[in-house]
């Protein structure tokens, strides 16, 4: 069975992938920032990220500043893509 995954943990868990994605370097050869694969795999990170929080919300118990930083993440993931990926 799965280990359940506190909500901070989850926090800074889908930080880190943000970070991860920021990291990502952009391919030199080829299309570069327009490479397929460098889009995949940032979007597969982002979608990570959007996933480790996705349930915090509905989750009972869960402080209403917990609430707030999941919201804050979902917008630094739609920020950061559109960072990277233009």
């Amino acid at each position: 069975m799965a280990k359940l995954i506190p909500a901070a943990e989850r926090i800074i868990r889908a930080r880190k992938l943000l970070q991860q994605a920021r990291a990502l370097p952009v391919p030199t050869e080829g299309l570069g920032k327009n490479d397929f694969s460098y889009i995949a795999d940032i979007r597969d990170l982002m979608r990570q990220a959007k996933d480790m929080v996705k349930f915090i919300p509905q989750t009972a118990g869960v402080s209403l500043e917990m609430k707030e930083e999941v919201k804050r993440i979902y917008t630094e993931v739609e920020q950061a893509e559109k960072e990277i990926l233009s």
